[in-house]
C-alpha cells in the first residue's frame, strides 16, 4: 500500500480511489501540472487532499463556492485535518488571524475565493506559506468560452510569481475541448496535461418528453419511478408551487432556493439525503457538495442555459453506480421561452448600467467611495424600490459581478464567532479585578477551544442552556466583553450581501466593454441552440449528443434513451439505421419523389425501408409535399 493509499484509508476509509484520481495525484506529486475532467460525484476533492495530506506545507483551494468551501472545511476539521475558510463577508481582523495561522499554524489546506487573491494583504502573507500546491476547483469559470466565466478567475495565474515551481491543479465536472484548452492557458501550464473519465454514463437513461401539463407528467413520472429524486427548475416560485402539488399528490416533497433561510435549506437537505423525504424541487443553487449516491432520477421541468449546466445536474442521479434516469420535460411553448431568455439573461448596456447607478443610491455609497466595502443587501427590497423586473435586474448584478465591478451573495449562514484578544495571563488578572464576568469567562473557556489563536464558531443558545440563563444574557455579556475589548464578538448574520470590489463610479465612467458583451451574448445564444437540438431533435441518440458535445466522438448509441427505444421498436439494428437514413437523405436532397420510386431507389429490405420512412415522417424529417412526392426537411 503506497502512501496515497494509507492517507485514503486512514482519513476516508476507502481501500482503493476511483477511476483516474491515483492517476491525477501521482501527476500532481510529481510536480506536473494537471488538469483534471471528472463527472460530477467523482470524487474531486480527494485528488488535492490526499497528495496535500502527503507532502509538506499548506495546499491553496480556489473556489467560487463559499457553501462548498465551509462545508469541506467542516469535513476536513472532522477528520483532525487543519483546515481554514476565506470569503467575502469577513471583517479584516478574522481574515489577518486566519493568515497568520496559514503560515505559523500547521494549516494543511486555506480554501478561498478568487477575488480574495489581488488583496495585498494576501499577497504579502502566501509568499510567507510553504504551499504545496494550488488548486482550482470549477476551472471553466477562468474560460470566456465557458458556461459560467468569472474574471476573478484570471487573477490566478498572478500566483504563478509569487509562489514559483508550485503545480497547479485544475478541476472541473464539465469542459468542451475549445473551453480545455483555454483552461491550461490562462493558468500558464508549462505543457499541456489533461487527464480525464470519459463522459459516458452508462447506468444513466437520459429520456425527453413532450409534456403539455408538465405538473401532470411529473407527478406520473415520479409515482412510476422508485426511490428518491430531485425536479430542477428554473425559479423560486416554481420550487414551491410543485413541491406543494406533489405534496397534494401523497408524494414526500420539500423545497430549495437561495433565498430560503439557511435554517430552513439545511433541514430540507437533510431530510431528504436521509431518506425521510423522497423528492427535493429546487433551483440550480441545489447540487455543490450533495452527499447522496443513491438519486435515482433527476427531472428538469424547465429548460437549461447549456449543456454543461444541464449535465451536471443530470448527473447527480446514479452515482451508486446503479440504473437511473435523467428526464427533460418540455413543450411548445419552451422554444419561444428559450428566445426570450436572451434579453432577460443580456439586459442592454443602458439598463445595466442603470441598474448599477440604483445599487450605489439605495446602499448610499458615493461616486469614488465603498471600495473592498461589504454592504448587507435585500434584493427583494432593492428591486420594490426601483420598480425594476426581477430577472432583468438580477442579471444585470450578475453580469456587473462578471465584468468585477462588485461580487454578489445570495443569503449565507454566517454563525457567532469569538476570539480573545487578551493573553491568557491578561485575563486571568481581568477575572480576578471583574468577578462579574469571571463565570462568563469560564463557561466560554470550557466550551470552546482555540479562542487565543483564531475566531471560533460559537452558539449563543447552548451557552445559555449550559449556564442556565436566557439567550438575551449572553448576549450582554459577549457585547459587554467585546466593548472592553477583552474579545472580538461578531453576531450571527444571514443576510445576503453585496461587495464593491471597485470604486463606486458614475454612469459615465463605467465601461462595459460592448465587444465582450457581444461575445458572451452570441457564446449564450450558441450554447442555447446547442440546449434546443438537444431538446427538440430526436434523430440522434441523447448519450451520443452530449458525449459529442462535449468532444468524444464515434461513440456507440446508448441504446436505452428515448431516441434509440423508438428505433429499437422497428426491430432495426443502428447501424440498419443509419444505413438507410443515409441513402434516404442522399436521395431526397437530390430531388423529391414519389413514396414508392423512393422505395425502390433505396435497394434495401422493403419493409425495413418503409419503417425508416415513417419514423422520418413522425420525427419531421422528410415531409409530403402537396403534389405528394416526400421532400427532406431542411
Amino acid at each position: 500500500m503506497n502512501i496515497y493509499q494509507q492517507i485514503l484509508s486512514r482519513y476516508w476509509g476507502y481501500s482503493k480511489f476511483w477511476p483516474l484520481q491515483e492517476d491525477i495525484i501521482k501527476s500532481i506529486a510529481n510536480g506536473h501540472d494537471t488538469l483534471g475532467l471528472m463527472p460530477t460525484g467523482g470524487g474531486k476533492s480527494v485528488t488535492f487532499q490526499v497528495p496535500a495530506l502527503a507532502k509538506e506545507g499548506i495546499c491553496l483551494v480556489i473556489t467560487p463556492l463559499i457553501a462548498l468551501m465551509k462545508d469541506q472545511v467542516e469535513g476536513l476539521k472532522k477528520k483532525g485535518v487543519k483546515a481554514m475558510a476565506i470569503f467575502s463577508g469577513m471583517t479584516r481582523k478574522e481574515i489577518d488571524i486566519a493568515l497568520e495561522n496559514c503560515i505559523y499554524g500547521d494549516y494543511k489546506f486555506l480554501y478561498l475565493s478568487p477575488e480574495r487573491l489581488n488583496t495585498d494583504l494576501f499577497k504579502v502573507r502566501v509568499q510567507k506559506m510553504k504551499v504545496s500546491l494550488v488548486a482550482v476547483d470549477e476551472a471553466h469559470c477562468i474560460s470566456q468560452w465557458g458556461y459560467d466565466f468569472r474574471p476573478s478567475y484570471m487573477k490566478i495565474a498572478d500566483l504563478r510569481e509569487l509562489l514559483p515551481g508550485v503545480p497547479f491543479l485544475a478541476i472541473t465536472a464539465t469542459a468542451t475541448p475549445e473551453v480545455v484548452d483555454d483552461i491550461q492557458e490562462k493558468l500558464l501550464f508549462k505543457e499541456k496535461n489533461v487527464l480525464k473519465t470519459g463522459f459516458e454514463r452508462k447506468n444513466l437513461v437520459y429520456l425527453v418528453r413532450n409534456a403539455p401539463d408538465k405538473q401532470k407528467y411529473l407527478l406520473n413520472v415520479i409515482k412510476r419511478s422508485s426511490g428518491s429524486g430531485i425536479v430542477y427548475t428554473r425559479t423560486r416560485r416554481k420550487t414551491k408551487e410543485i413541491a406543494d402539488y406533489l405534496r397534494a399528490n401523497e408524494i414526500s416533497a420539500t423545497h430549495y432556493h437561495a433565498g430560503l433561510r439557511y435554517t430552513v435549506r439545511s433541514a430540507g437537505q437533510k431530510e431528504w439525503t436521509e431518506g425521510k423525504i423522497r423528492v427535493i424541487v429546487a433551483t440550480g443553487a441545489f447540487g455543490m457538495g450533495i452527499d447522496k449516491s443513491a438519486v435515482r432520477f433527476v427531472i428538469h421541468v424547465d429548460l437549461p442555459d447549456s449543456l454543461e449546466e444541464y449535465f451536471q445536474e443530470a448527473g447527480r442521479a446514479g452515482r451508486d453506480g446503479e440504473k437511473a434516469y435523467a428526464v427533460q420535460l418540455y413543450n411548445e411553448s419552451d422554444k419561444a421561452k428559450l428566445e426570450r431568455r436572451i434579453s432577460m439573461v443580456f439586459p442592454e448596456i443602458k439598463v445595466i448600467k442603470r441598474v448599477y447607478e440604483a445599487l450605489g443610491n439605495y446602499l448610499r455609497i458615493p461616486v469614488g467611495g465603498g471600495m473592498k466595502g461589504v454592504f448587507d443587501f435585500n434584493i427583494a427590497d432593492f428591486i420594490s424600490k426601483f420598480k425594476f423586473n426581477v430577472i432583468i435586474a438580477y442579471n444585470s448584478l450578475k453580469f456587473l459581478e462578471r465584468e468585477g465591478y462588485i461580487e454578489l451573495t445570495d443569503e449565507l449562514n454566517n454563525p457567532s464567532k469569538i476570539h480573545f484578544l487578551y493573553k491568557r495571563d491578561e485575563l486571568y488578572k481581568f477575572q480576578v479585578a471583574n468577578l462579574a464576568f469571571d463565570g462568563f469567562i469560564k463557561l466560554l473557556l470550557r466550551s470552546y477551544t482555540g479562542l487565543f489563536t483564531e475566531f471560533v464558531t460559537i452558539d449563543e443558545q447552548t451557552l445559555a442552556a449550559r449556564a442556565k440563563i436566557t439567550g438575551d444574557v449572553v448576549y450582554e455579556f459577549l457585547k459587554k466583553l467585546n466593548n472592553l475589548k477583552v474579545i472580538i464578538y461578531i453576531p450571527r448574520k444571514r443576510t445576503p450581501f453585496v461587495v464593491y470590489t471597485e470604486e463606486r463610479l458614475d454612469q459615465k465612467s463605467l465601461v462595459i466593454s460592448r465587444e465582450n458583451y457581444k461575445i458572451r451574448r452570441e457564446k449564450f445564444i450558441e450554447r442555447l441552440e446547442k440546449v434546443s437540438k438537444y431538446v427538440f431533435g430526436n434523430d440522434k441518440c441523447r448519450s451520443q449528443f452530449l458525449l459529442e458535445y462535449f468532444g468524444e466522438k464515434g461513440s456507440p448509441g446508448c441504446g436505452h434513451c428515448d431516441v434509440c427505444r423508438r428505433k429499437n421498436e422497428m426491430d432495426l439494428s443502428k447501424i440498419e439505421f443509419e444505413q438507410i437514413t443515409e441513402i434516404i437523405r442522399k436521395y431526397l436532397q437530390e430531388e423529391a419523389m414519389l413514396l414508392e420510386k423512393l422505395v425502390d431507389r433505396v435497394d434495401h429490405n422493403k419493409e425495413k425501408t418503409l419503417r425508416v420512412i415513417q419514423w422520418l415522417l413522425d420525427n419531421e424529417k422528410i415531409y409530403y409535399r402537396r403534389d405528394k412526392k416526400i421532400g427532406w426537411k431542411k
